[in-house]
C-alpha cells in the first residue's frame, strides 16, 4: 500500500493540469487523488483497461499513470494500444522488484515507471519530470538544429529524420533532442539521465538503455549501416552528425 497519510507540501502547481490514473485498487485510488489534489494536479480515475484506453486517447489529459495488474486488458495490453493511437505521457506503475515487468514497459514505450509501493513524493516528482519534458518544447527557441540528416524543430517538438517526422514519445523525444544538441560529443549516462529523465542515473538503471535501443530502431542508419547512436562503454552516448 502506498503511504500517502502525510501532506508533503506543493510540489507542482499547474493550472488545469490533469492526470489518469488507470488502477483497479478503488481505495488507492482515492488516496492517490487526494494527494495529488493537494499537489494542484486534478486526476480521474478509472479501474479497468477499457476504460482506460478510452480516456487515453480521448485527448483530455495531460499525463497517465497506469497500473500493470488490472483486471481485464491487463496494463501491458493497455499501453501497447495507446501508443497505437497516442503519444501521451505514461509512467506505469508495477509491483516492487518486477524489473521484467519495468524492461517490458519501457520497450513499450512507457516514459518511466514506479515501482509499488510508493513514497508520494517520488511520485510527484516522476510525474514533474516527465511534464517538464512535456512542457520544455513551448518555451524553446524556434530555431532548427541540424545534426546531418536530423532536424531537431525545438518550438513543435518534433525530430524529422531524411524529411520524415520521427513517432517518439515524450521521453524517447527528450533522449534524442539532448543527443542532438550536443551532436559529435560523447553525453555521459548522468548527464543523459539528468538531462532527459530528470533524475540521477543508478548503476542498475537500464531505462537509457531500452529507450536508446528504440531510438536506433527509429533513426536511419549511416551510409554503411551503422546506427548514428554509438556507444561509448561505460561512458554514455555520441550521436554521429553525418
Amino acid at each position: 500500500m502506498m503511504n500517502f497519510s502525510a501532506h508533503t507540501g506543493v510540489l507542482w502547481q499547474h493550472s488545469g493540469m490533469r492526470i489518469l490514473l488507470v488502477d483497479d485498487d478503488i481505495e488507492l485510488c482515492k488516496l492517490m487523488r487526494r494527494f495529488l489534489h493537494s499537489e494542484g494536479i486534478d486526476a480521474h480515475c478509472v479501474h479497468d483497461g477499457d476504460a482506460g484506453l478510452t480516456q487515453a486517447c480521448s485527448g483530455d489529459f495531460d499525463l497517465a499513470l497506469l497500473d500493470v495488474m488490472l483486471p481485464g486488458k491487463n496494463g501491458m495490453d493497455l499501453l501497447r494500444e495507446i501508443r497505437q493511437q497516442s503519444q501521451l505521457p505514461i509512467i506505469m506503475l508495477t509491483a516492487r522488484g518486477e524489473e521484467m515487468d519495468r524492461i517490458i514497459g519501457l520497450e513499450l514505450g512507457a516514459d518511466d515507471y514506479l515501482p509499488k509501493p510508493c513514497n508520494p513524493r517520488e511520485l510527484a516528482a516522476r510525474i514533474r519530470a516527465v511534464l517538464r519534458r512535456t512542457a520544455s518544447g513551448a518555451l524553446s527557441t524556434p530555431q532548427v538544429i541540424r545534426a546531418g540528416s536530423i532536424e531537431l524543430h525545438p518550438q513543435s517538438r518534433t525530430i524529422v529524420d531524411q524529411g520524415h517526422p520521427l513517432a517518439l514519445t515524450t521521453t524517447e523525444y527528450a533522449i534524442l533532442a539532448t543527443l542532438i544538441e550536443q551532436a559529435g560529443t560523447v553525453v555521459s549516462k548522468q548527464t543523459l539521465s539528468e538531462s532527459a529523465l530528470g533524475k540521477r542515473f543508478g548503476p542498475f538503471d537500464r531505462a537509457l538503455d531500452v529507450h536508446i535501443g528504440h531510438l536506433r530502431k527509429k533513426l536511419s542508419p549511416l551510409p554503411d549501416g551503422v546506427s548514428r547512436i554509438k556507444t561509448i562503454r561505460a561512458v554514455g552516448w555520441l550521436l554521429i552528425a553525418e
